[in-house]
């Protein structure tokens, strides 16, 4: 077996734990040491721990195709269009929307990236039997901190792919591994959960100066969101406990401004469960050095194309408008309608605005992720892919309709389904709505347009075959082999014992 090397040179690593922190970790000392003999000190296995964070950034733009994990979750709703230039400009979201991916016109980046993330957090418990001088709970810490990244990075790659190579410990020459099915990657993500919520190291929620690092209630979220998709109704008592302990922590709340989260100022606040930090100042991200340390490509992605007269946002390139009838969902005085979307036509009656509709275009755009004016001040890189919009993963508004989903759905466990639901209603200035499974998930879909939860739940609550269907731009009807997309055909050339999915 060939030597492993690692050059150890000056790196910053893109993942900020704090909303004002400019960097995690700075390594310095050029030199070549074998990996084997490099991790045995707090310190290093610290770095493997960062390295296994990086990925989480380089989910919006890493080796080519825009994949935005929301993006690429709402693209295939019922919410957003594509937009764009036109059906050639990223085909790979045109191709997913219409439900006719191929191989070859697919997110493929995403399993490059996620797969990424899962080997650089299987190399901290790798490495960690081999560190002297850690204490026994900053160990457990990092190992749990590391299980919960490798789960996240698994469940999305499950829940895009479904039967998936999978493995525990990294590969070595030739890198290959037996293909599971979906049900049994799912066992496997709940295990390495349980794992890491058993250990007892993590913290109900990180302290501001670890913003953007793994927490208990984080874990408890994905352990839920993976339960619920699966309808594994054994585990469902499980995921209402974890639902009700993080509400009754008192560590977590509603903004009491919808709007407002979606600004700088609404980062981390105590509605935020995660986040995956994005920073403008000294951005280094570039065409040529997508990893770099940065912002985000995506507020420039979906922006308002030849913006004019706003002192509001940033222009951009037209992707993702919102459908009107996703706008038109809302009551006028419910405080999402225009705190989450903007309309055009009345921002340019306010303002005097104007713009340049693109491919798609339904003059509703999505106000959450817009380009704010000087969003990417202070960049090195390019001004494009370093606005310092954080990506929010899980909000507490979600922990609240979690678990009102699951107590109307008759499990047994504490708390109120018609309380936890008045509550999100309540924060967005609407009236009590009777706390059924369907209202539930339609309050779901009001709360999180484009945020990556509709299609989802539509898959998961049986309804997407006869929800997602033809329309103006669509052709195609969702079907149930539509669940899994089809494997990128490079992993397919590499790997000769794959099975591809039958899309």
């Amino acid at each position: 077996m060939k030597n492993k090397y690692i050059l150890i040179c000056t790196l910053l690593f893109s993942i900020l734990l704090g909303s004002c922190k400019d960097e995690f970790l700075e390594v310095d000392a050029a030199s070549s040491v074998l990996i084997d003999d490099y991790y045995n000190t707090e310190d290093r296995i610290f770095e493997a721990l960062v390295a296994a964070y990086d990925p989480l950034s380089w989910t919006d733009y890493a080796w080519g195709q825009q994949v935005q994990l929301n993006l690429v979750s709402d693209v295939m709703s019922d919410d957003v269009y594509v937009g764009g230039n036109d059906q050639g400009d990223q085909e790979n979201l045109h191709k997913m929307f219409n439900y006719d991916a191929t191989p070859e016109k697919v997110c493929s980046d995403l399993w490059t990236t996620l797969y990424s993330g899962v080997k650089r957090a299987n190399s901290v418990s790798e490495y960690m039997d081999d560190v002297q001088d850690i204490t026994e709970p900053t160990k457990a810490l990092y190992l749990a901190e590391a299980k919960v990244l490798k789960a996240y990075y698994y469940m999305w790659l499950w829940k895009l792919w479904g039967n998936l190579p999978y493995y525990e410990t990294n590969l070595d020459f030739p890198y290959l591994t037996d293909q599971l099915s979906a049900n049994e990657v799912y066992e496997g993500i709940v295990t390495t959960l349980e794992d890491a919520i058993d250990n007892g190291g993590l913290p109900m929620k990180t302290t501001s100066a670890n913003q953007g690092r793994v927490s208990l209630a984080m874990a408890y979220m994905i352990y839920t969101e993976v339960v619920m998709y699966q309808n594994d109704e054994s585990r469902y008592a499980t995921a209402l406990a974890y639902m009700n302990e993080i509400i009754a922590s008192q560590n977590y709340g509603l903004n009491s401004d919808f709007a407002n989260i979606w600004e700088e100022s609404g980062e981390w606040t105590d509605e935020s469960i995660f986040e995956v930090n994005y920073f403008s100042n000294n951005g280094e991200k570039d065409w040529g050095f997508a990893l770099g340390d940065g912002g985000t490509v995506y507020p420039r992605l979906i922006g308002i194309n030849s913006l004019s007269g706003s002192s509001d946002f940033d222009g951009g390139w037209g992707f993702e408008p919102v459908r009107q009838e996703a706008y038109d969902l809302y009551n006028d005085n419910d405080q999402r309608k225009d705190g989450g979307i903007l309309n055009f036509p009345t921002y340019s009656a306010q303002t005097g605005a104007t713009y340049e509709g693109r491919y798609q275009d339904t003059g509703n755009f999505l106000k959450k992720y817009l380009p704010r004016a000087n969003g990417n001040e202070g960049a090195s890189g390019s001004p494009d892919m370093n606005f310092n919009n954080n990506l929010r993963v899980y909000r507490y508004s979600e922990t609240l309709l979690n678990a009102a989903e699951l107590l109307a759905r008759g499990v047994s466990g504490s708390g109120s389904a018609q309380t936890y639901l008045d509550a999100v209603r309540d924060r967005a200035g609407v009236g009590s709505l009777t706390a059924t499974v369907d209202n539930i998930i339609a309050e779901r879909r009001l709360e999180f347009v484009g945020e990556g939860k509709r299609y989802w739940d539509l898959v998961r609550t049986g309804k997407a075959a006869t929800t997602l269907v033809p329309n103006e731009y669509r052709t195609n009807t969702w079907t149930e082999n539509k669940k899994y997309l089809p494997i990128p055909q490079s992993e397919m050339d590499s790997d000769s014992g794959l099975t591809q999915n039958n899309y």
